[in-house]
């Protein structure tokens, strides 16, 4: 009887083991050790009771307290701890920071609705929010979190900066954007279709997710405007670093970032801003498309996290302040390592002055300073959805990106191209290019693209940067409108914001068709948006360029010698 008294005591201790280790595995914390360094899985419990994974380094000495790093990603804490603990990370840790990566909600061992970003910010959830002020209440944390990562995980931090956490001291976001619906769903009305949609689907996000990152939202609505940082600009309070590309898919939304978080935050924000642009895709590279950049192109300045982190966490003095607040680099001729450009230039705010120059299109396919005189001319193509203009680089992630040859395209004939003779001065072009097109079209909706190149001397035509507009959304994102059928109306196109130097003997192109497939959806030119199966139809598109309707391109030009407000660089 004693004996099978033990064997019952045994079989409940193991159970009890058992059965606290699922708990400890489901609720509390694990540990494991990369290279020497103490990692503890934590869930951190939200204000609804959901628990988020989150992968805690420490340093070796754990004497503490610390202050925090902490990383928020969709894409899987525990390779981006580990890579970080093996790579750049170990420097933190060594130097008395404790690093933390957090699963977003319903990603990877997260709780919750696997749905893109809703629950970082201010409005659904406070899941960022949230996790700040955990990590600052633990005894191992000296109440000091900062945030670091890019583009995902850049996004997170300019949502964590609308919540306002109070423990939250400064920030270093990269290739991100402030706004979903403006920078990464849809641009000019029309839907970024590899990006948005491609990237949901790839990530496996459900279905609410691709809902919102589609067709489901399609208007610049509430739902999109409360969870804009514009919105709540007024309650930031955090320092921060933002680091673009001109070939981003982001490269606007990083500039527009700065922009309001330097002049239109809160006390602690504003003034206390750091811009980085380089000429990059996705990601910091030398080859960008099918050109290469010179290697200073990657060797960035004022970049260093932790000299950002050690200033406004630890209140070291790295001189970051003794330095203007903006870094850019001015992209030139690749081939002629004596042609002006292809260097890093400082500002103290952007835009730096600029002259905005049109350069008129014109009949011949000419492009010029001059405005059109008393001649009638306008140029009539057909725009087929069922036969639309590939995409060709620019700013895209799922698809090739970057500089990319277009002379294939011009042979479409719904394809109209605009040039100058070659120049006989380089041309500095520095901040935000827009296309103000005069045209109609035979059907109640249709799209127009502009794109910008630089010609080389050989006939290359590099793009340098694109834009479109669907002619519902001409006057609003917020409200559609349908075309009458043969009106003429204006549309501006934004092509977003770039800086090169257009070399003597190059030329200056303009491209305007009415599609670029699979970077932005296909119009079929019904006031509908597109799906599989639906009508489409054939547009008749006219563009005007005469005097009562003088089409052009407005170009940010900065007169070579006139350095805006910059310091001198080495190339």
């Amino acid at each position: 009887e004693g004996e099978m008294r033990l064997k019952a005591i045994g079989k409940a201790m193991a159970f009890l083991l058992t059965l606290l280790l699922f708990l400890s595995q489901a609720y509390g914390s694990q540990e494991r050790v990369v290279d020497g360094y103490r990692i503890v899985t934590e869930m951190i419990p939200m204000r609804d009771g959901i628990k988020l994974a989150t992968d805690i380094a420490f340093p070796k000495e754990e004497d503490g307290p610390y202050p925090v790093l902490l990383a928020r990603t969709p894409y899987g804490r525990k390779g981006t701890i580990d890579g970080f603990v093996k790579g750049d990370g170990r420097r933190f840790l060594d130097d008395g920071y404790v690093i933390a990566v957090q699963d977003t909600r319903g990603r990877s061992d997260s709780e919750g609705e696997n749905v893109a970003f809703l629950a970082d910010g201010w409005v659904d959830h406070w899941d960022g929010y949230d996790t700040v002020e955990w990590l600052a209440r633990q005894k191992w944390c000296n109440g000091k979190v900062g945030t670091f990562g890019g583009s995902a995980l850049g996004i997170t931090q300019y949502l964590l900066a609308g919540s306002a956490p109070p423990h939250l001291k400064a920030m270093h976001a990269w290739a991100a954007c402030p706004d979903l619906y403006i920078y990464t769903i849809h641009q000019g009305g029309a839907l970024r279709k590899s990006l948005s949609v491609g990237w949901s689907k790839a990530n496996k996000f459900n279905e609410r997710t691709l809902d919102l990152f589609s067709y489901g939202r399609r208007i610049y609505d509430s739902f999109w405007k409360v969870r804009s940082l514009k919105n709540v600009i007024y309650r930031v309070s955090v320092p921060s670093v933002h680091v673009g590309g001109w070939f981003d898919i982001f490269s606007q939304g990083t500039l527009d970032a700065f922009v309001m978080m330097q002049h239109e935050s809160a006390e602690g924000a504003r003034g206390r801003q750091k811009l980085i642009m380089g000429p990059w895709p996705h990601g910091i590279k030398r080859k960008v498309g099918e050109l290469e950049f010179p290697e200073n192109a990657v060797k960035t300045p004022n970049f260093d996290m932790k000299d950002w982190f050690d200033y406004w966490i630890k209140g070291i003095d790295t001189g970051i302040f003794a330095k203007p607040p903006v870094d850019y680099y001015v992209m030139g001729d690749v081939d002629d390592p004596e042609a002006p450009g292809n260097e890093w230039r400082t500002a103290q705010d952007w835009p730096i002055p600029c002259r905005y120059t049109p350069l008129y299109l014109r009949e011949g396919g000419k492009l010029t300073f001059e405005k059109p005189a008393e001649e009638s001319s306008s140029q009539t193509y057909t725009y087929d959805p069922k036969n639309p203009v590939p995409t060709k680089g620019g700013p895209n992630l799922l698809i090739p990106a970057g500089l990319m040859d277009q002379r294939e395209l011009e042979k479409r004939p719904d394809v109209l191209v605009f040039q100058t003779e070659p120049l006989e001065e380089s041309v500095q072009v520095i901040g935000r290019v827009t296309v103000k097109l005069w045209a109609s079209s035979s059907c109640v909706d249709t799209d127009f693209v502009a794109k910008l190149m630089d010609v080389y001397p050989d006939g290359r035509s590099m793009l340098i940067a694109d834009g479109i507009i669907r002619g519902r959304f001409r006057k609003s994102l917020s409200r559609e409108e349908l075309l009458e059928p043969g009106a003429v109306y204006e549309f501006d196109i934004d092509l977003w914001s770039t800086a090169i130097i257009f070399n003597k003997g190059h030329r200056i192109k303009l491209h305007i068709t009415s599609s670029n497939h699979p970077r932005f959806d296909i119009n079929p030119n019904t006031g509908r948006d597109y799906s599989e199966g639906c009508e489409m139809k054939v547009a008749e598109n006219t563009i005007y360029h005469d005097k009562k309707h003088p089409s052009h391109i407005l170009l940010p030009i900065v007169p070579l010698g006139e350095r805006g407000e910059e310091d001198e660089r080495e190339k």
